[in-house]
């Protein structure tokens, strides 16, 4: 479905890119019913990717299990302050909810991953205009809990639907020996603040086959169209009146005097002498079939995906048009207070929106910035205008965020780079912000490395490692490759980061690009390093 495209549409608000906590510039910077949509895709157990420092957008999937992020993500002092301030918010229904669900399912990853979420709802209902309407995206991990919660922020009442997106082709997760049936669906529960919300009907386009059947008629001037019935239902009992046309006397839909109309126009036929009138309906007057509740129709990010960024919870632009188009119209406010590669922001530039977009990853909004010039511009252009706030310009900034960061246990992210033969191959991060570090930390990535395959690791840590921990680093040898041997697990700091210092790697994959297929090894070495952060 095509939407009316308004490139350069002014807004009465300066577009906004936060770098950041979205709780903090939730409460910080966003005012009070100030914002027409909402779209949040939020990671299931965000620790994983919500607050990392160093997490590149390339990173694991957001789609996957409680397990995968027990390393991650824990309940502890944060959950519990989030759920303080469910309590002192006021909203008893939110309050007993979260009690209910800490007693049913215990403090773990799950509860802490909830806590934070409602919190976060709260603020989102807060700047949500009266008219305005939220989009929650999630899969069937937590869709469940997370409905309650929706009904406990913004009421029952303001339920309008649950949508489901068919996000792959293919039942890729239903692999031999899978006991499971495949998983090729989405969760979005469509919530609006009160009954007077915007809202534009959508439509899509008919069906082939239904086209085929049912306006196989066709004018002299190559328009469709079908035959229908113009006889008054319900005949005197429902009002309608009795008169001839063609011969034919029937009770009809239409007064004799707008009958007349019609055949003047053309638009009432007779088949053959004696049929019934029919009534001449033309296809391309046609607004098509509305929108339902399931999407199958929107196309699907994979590799051969012209607007695929290598973001691996990537979303098409369709799907984000169409929720925009539909909640929203021209000059409106859209917030995406988990914007990740920035498809809500893209698609909201595309029709003519106003836009806040909040992630808390400086690489997301560096590939964002970057997604905007390319797109809006480019060549001279500059129909894209926004204000980034709070990016970290120095160490100081860089390790406050990092501050926020909770206990882990080995990944904090991921970096990709060319590996042998051209092929795209990953390494991981682990980042330590505070000054208590030591071998063990460097001991328990190896473990990590080596448990998932990976054979290059970084070690990121605020202070100067130790010798140990440097020995640790230095214990895991070197990796042979096609670019030449490197360290498999290297240490490096902070302040080294901001002061430009590569680590010793292959050809590194930039999050918004391919791997480049052709390069030697000595155009590599002679030539400047890949930045990785």
């Amino acid at each position: 479905m095509d939407y009316p495209v308004l490139l350069g549409q002014k807004c009465a608000m300066t577009n906004r890119l936060y770098y950041g906590d979205n709780l903090d510039v939730l409460r910080q910077h966003i005012a009070d019913a100030s914002v027409d949509l909402i779209y949040l895709d939020p990671p299931f157990n965000s620790n994983a990717s919500y607050n990392i420092l160093f997490k590149s957008p390339a990173g694991a999937g957001a789609d996957a299990s409680i397990e995968a992020f027990d390393d991650t993500w824990a309940w502890g002092p944060s959950a519990s302050v989030a759920l303080m301030d469910i309590t002192a918010s006021g909203n008893h229904k939110l309050h007993v909810l979260m009690q209910a669900m800490k007693t049913a399912i215990g403090e773990n990853a799950m509860m802490a991953y909830l806590a934070m979420m409602a919190v976060r709802l709260q603020e989102l209902h807060r700047v949500l205009k009266p008219t305005g309407s939220l989009y929650l995206h999630c899969d069937p991990t937590a869709s469940h809990y997370l409905k309650l919660v929706l009904d406990a922020v913004f009421g029952q009442e303001c339920y309008v639907n649950e949508i489901i997106w068919k996000r792959s082709y293919a039942h890729n997760d239903a692999k031999q020996g899978a006991k499971h049936f495949g998983r090729q669906t989405d969760t979005i529960f469509f919530y609006s603040k009160s009954e007077g919300r915007t809202w534009n009907p959508l439509y899509t386009e008919y069906d082939s086959s239904y086209v085929d059947r049912d306006y196989r008629r066709v004018d002299p001037d190559g328009r469709r169209y079908r035959l229908d019935n113009i006889q008054g239902p319900g005949g005197a009992d429902k009002g309608n009146p009795f008169y001839e046309v063609m011969g034919v006397s029937r009770h009809w839909r239409y007064s004799k005097a707008r009958m007349d109309e019609l055949i003047a126009a053309g638009r009432i036929i007779q088949t053959r002498p004696g049929a019934v009138p029919q009534y001449k309906r033309y296809l391309d007057e046609m607004q098509g079939v509305p929108v339902q509740n399931l999407w199958t129709d929107l196309p699907v990010i994979n590799n051969r995906s012209k607007e695929a960024l290598g973001y691996p919870t990537q979303k098409p632009r369709a799907l984000l048009e169409r929720i925009i188009a539909a909640s929203s119209n021209p000059g409106d406010v859209v917030l995406d207070p988990f914007c990740g590669c920035g498809t809500a922001v893209d698609a909201a530039q595309k029709l003519g929106r106003g836009w806040i977009g909040i992630d808390v990853t400086h690489l997301a909004i560096g590939l964002i910035e970057k997604r905007m010039n390319e797109g809006y511009n480019a060549d001279g252009k500059r129909e894209a205008l926004w204000e980034t706030i709070g990016s970290p310009r120095d160490l100081a900034s860089a390790q406050r965020l990092a501050d926020k960061k909770g206990g882990d246990k080995g990944v904090d992210g991921y970096f990709y780079y060319v590996g042998d033969g051209g092929q795209t191959e990953t390494g991981v991060i682990s980042v330590k912000a505070g000054g208590n570090v030591n071998p063990g930390m460097v001991r328990d990535l190896g473990r990590v490395m080596a448990r998932d395959g990976h054979k290059l690791g970084l070690f990121v840590c605020a202070a100067l490692p130790t010798k140990g921990m440097t020995e640790e680093a230095a214990s895991h040898g070197l990796i042979e490759t096609d670019w030449g041997r490197f360290p498999a697990l290297q240490t490096f700091t902070l302040a080294e980061l901001f002061q430009d210092r590569a680590p010793k790697l292959p050809p590194v994959v930039s999050p918004n690009r391919k791997a480049p297929r052709v390069e030697t090894r000595a155009s590599h070495q002679a030539g400047a390093q890949d930045k990785l952060f």
